[in-house]
């Protein structure tokens, strides 16, 4: 195999990887072992240890996931599993945790993104 056949990862476009500006070790590891490129990219951007593989682990095992805007301000909640609802508001241009909450949640509207602008 050479370094150029690592160029093409199935899921990219062409020029895709010639973005994300790696080297041929990370392109290898990210077409054969994905889990741990990722791993490691993490903590080449000052990711927290471990953090991207707890939250992978939360998201992975619920059964639902939803997203519903806040009734007050701008902000959104993530609901886990109609049980665990984590709460986000809007601090300027980004949007900050403000804590969680447990209990029974409905169902939320599952087309939520449709009735975005584009």
């Amino acid at each position: 195999m050479k370094p150029e056949d690592l160029d093409e990862i199935d899921g990219l476009k062409p020029g895709d990887m010639s973005r994300l500006n790696l080297n041929w070790w990370q392109k290898f590891k990210l077409k054969y072992f994905p889990m741990s490129f990722l791993s490691g990219y993490a903590k080449e951007m000052g990711v927290e240890g471990g953090i991207t593989d707890k939250l992978d682990k939360v998201f992975r095992s619920a059964e639902t996931v939803d997203i519903v805007p806040t009734s007050v301000g701008r902000g959104f909640i993530v609901t886990i599993n109609r049980k665990a609802s984590f709460w986000f508001y809007q601090d300027g241009d980004h949007f900050k945790y403000d804590g969680y909450e447990i209990g029974e949640y409905d169902k939320a509207d599952v087309t939520i993104f449709d009735k975005l602008k584009n």
